[in-house]
């Protein structure tokens, strides 16, 4: 007996039938919801407020049975409505807004208000303006409809333009760091070519050089109350220089890869340092200890500042956070996750209790203590590796493609903006601003550039309102929560 061939199908036709099959049999009634079972619905209610409301759940059944006992009217019994205050009848009283008419007797209502056509309801008890009396004696109180005011945008205050007064040459590599001197009088470069230089901030002129570094130093700072400039590179040195010997005294060992920033604590002794080993590092000045080592970030810390008032350390990294620090516990109180891209800078405001991020999607501004976010100013797309702030409220950011932005603080205004120029003989590729730094009287601002320059920017002193006047177009999606 001969046996039939059975047709052999694909696994994908098999699977195809099997599902139709399915589809078919289900079509019919494919939107209907599954019946409620009323006994598991209580069941699930019940479940739900012992969860949620334990503690109180037999308070408030003794309260309705009080309630019922008493025949007093429950709170849902009743409609409520707002009304103008004066005695009316129960079926007027069931939910119409009654407008404030000031030349109206108490008698002559006038018409509901339609929805809509105002913004908000603020309450407010006024005398009737003809001193009119209601019936019982005493003045009625009316419901006032006010439109709620909007909020206005705060108009940028004017600032001069800024223009190139001077370019320092000297330096064999990238110019990576500037620090001014507390006294106004010198300011400090660090670059690739491994050599700190100290210039004259009147005249340009170089006045030391200090070498000591085997790698490119990635930041200086000069102490306010002693005699110490310290600086920190890429061979994962941290070194306070005497400048009464002009020789190192002090190294700081500890961070295990480049160390990218450091800042000095204005109050106390102390010294934070951050780098490529996803740290920050809390040093005492004089004895070198470490410490405390800020651990939490997960990528490398390209910025650190300190300030006297809490929070004490503020950091920003690559991993797009900025981390707020208590410095007396070591640990972090507060991380800001709103930046998209890589924080590269962080500034501190001179004056006002606040604080700015830069990352290539944004650059943020935040009020102290709590990391409150205030606004973000957009426009700068490049890469930002840094900022500065004067007192005046003039915000700067430097791009990696050489693009410099000013900013009106308060407002986020772009004032001014323009490409820095390259020194000649340098490659436009070479047009990258590095660091930044207002001198200490803020009419002076210094960069720090890949064609390998410095450059001293000031006031344009001719400019006026008139011939520089504000361009200011309020954009309303700019206080957007991101």
């Amino acid at each position: 007996m001969a046996t039939e061939e059975v047709q052999k199908h694909s696994v994908h036709t098999l699977i195809f039938r099997s599902l139709k099959r399915t589809h078919d049999l289900f079509v019919s009634n494919q939107g209907n919801l599954p019946e409620i079972d009323e006994r598991l619905e209580k069941l699930r209610r019940s479940i739900k407020a012992k969860d949620g409301y334990g503690l109180v759940l037999d308070k408030a059944a003794k309260i309705g049975e009080a309630r019922k006992a008493s025949g007093a009217q429950t709170p849902g019994d009743k409609p409520l409505a707002i009304t103008d205050g004066s005695a009316v009848d129960a079926a007027s009283a069931a939910g119409s807004l009654v407008k404030y008419n000031a030349g109206a007797r108490p008698a002559e209502k006038t018409a509901p208000l339609v929805a809509g056509t105002h913004t908000s309801l603020v309450r407010a008890s006024l005398a009737n303006s003809n001193g009119d009396k209601s019936a019982n004696g005493t003045i009625a109180s009316h419901l006032q409809l006010i439109p709620k005011k909007a909020p206005s945008i705060p108009k940028p205050k004017w600032h001069a333009p800024w223009k190139l007064s001077r370019v320092i040459s000297g330096h064999l590599g990238w110019v990576r760091c500037i620090a001014v001197e507390p006294g106004n009088e010198w300011f400090a470069t660090g670059a690739g070519d491994r050599v700190i230089k100290i210039w004259d901030l009147a005249s340009g002129k170089l006045k030391l050089s200090l070498t000591g570094h085997v790698s490119t130093v990635r930041g200086v700072a000069v102490s306010t109350k002693h005699p110490y400039l310290f600086s920190c590179g890429e061979d994962r040195q941290v070194k306070c220089w005497d400048l009464e010997y002009n020789k190192v005294i002090r190294h700081y060992h500890g961070h295990l890869s480049a160390v990218y920033s450091l800042a000095l604590h204005p109050t106390i002794d102390v010294l934070a340092t951050s780098g490529r080993d996803s740290t920050a590092r809390i040093w005492d000045m004089r004895t070198k200890a470490n410490v405390h080592t800020l651990t939490g970030h997960t990528n490398t810390v390209a910025s650190v500042v300190a300030q006297a008032t809490n929070p004490q350390i503020i950091t920003g990294s690559h991993d797009s956070t900025v981390r707020l620090w208590d410095l007396a516990a070591g640990k972090s109180v507060c991380t800001l996750t709103n930046h998209k891209k890589s924080v590269r800078s962080i500034v501190l405001h001179p004056s006002l209790y606040m604080f700015a991020s830069a990352s290539p999607d944004n650059i943020k501004q935040w009020r102290c203590p709590e990391g409150k976010f205030v606004q973000n100013i957009s426009g700068h797309t490049s890469i930002v590796n840094c900022m500065a702030a004067n007192s005046e409220g003039v915000l700067v950011s430097g791009g990696d493609n050489g693009t410099m932005f000013f900013w009106d603080w308060r407002t986020g205004y772009n004032f001014q903006r323009f490409q820095a120029p390259v020194q000649p003989g340098s490659m436009d590729s070479e047009a990258g601003i590095f660091a930044m730094c207002f001198d200490q009287s803020g009419s002076r601002l210094i960069t720090a550039e890949a064609d390998k320059t410095i450059k001293v920017y000031k006031e344009d002193d001719e400019a006026s309102e008139e011939s520089h006047p504000i361009n200011w177009r309020p954009d309303l999606l700019k206080r957007r929560k991101f």
